[in-house]
């Protein structure tokens, strides 16, 4: 078995991440990574917004406000909690399917292309030796949230990319038999 293979079968998110996140010109390799995803008609169905820094703060609020809006009667801890959502990491990458009218390739198939993309991300920052989890909840489908980071009318957020340093150990993850996954016709 490859290195290569052996590195793609004990990737796993890490829920706690810490400083350092990785720096502008490793983010470069990583997003040119990401844009080896599969992309049917060239159609490059994705882009990426970051949040570092006290950006994160920033984008805490909004993810309150927009909380708020979405059920009002929430308590104070709930609200606090989305607060505090971006605080996770020291880096969020915002991926964003950016959907077109085409003959050929419909929306889901771009709606993939950029959870490819947001996976390569993942898979190239544990590469460079950090690490990262992909979380969506009820923000990345709200379209206050989405307005608030400026995506248009034809985009749509696949999910926020946490990366930072891994806190502690790795998580064991549980060995799966791909008998239990695969099948012939």
């Amino acid at each position: 078995m490859t290195d290569i293979l052996q590195f793609l079968q004990r990737r796993n998110s890490s829920p706690r991440l810490v400083e350092p996140a990785p720096s502008a010109a490793e983010m470069d390799g990583i997003f040119q990574a990401a844009l080896r995803a599969p992309d049917h008609a060239w159609l490059r169905p994705w882009r990426f917004i970051t949040i570092a820094g006290e950006r994160r703060h920033d984008f805490g609020r909004v993810l309150e406000r927009c909380l708020r809006q979405r059920n009002p009667q929430l308590d104070k801890a709930a609200l606090e909690k989305a607060s505090a959502a971006p605080l996770r990491a020291p880096l969020l990458v915002v991926v964003v399917a950016r959907l077109t009218e085409h003959p050929k390739v419909p929306a889901i198939e771009q709606r993939l292309s950029a959870g490819c993309a947001a996976q390569a991300i993942l898979l190239a920052a544990e590469a460079c030796g950090y690490a990262g989890i992909w979380r969506t909840g009820d923000a990345a489908f709200d379209r206050a949230v989405m307005t608030a980071l400026g995506l248009e009318a034809n985009e749509e957020i696949i999910g926020f990319v946490y990366l930072g340093t891994r806190d502690g150990a790795g998580k064991n993850v549980p060995a799966l038999d791909t008998a239990d996954f695969v099948s012939s016709w």
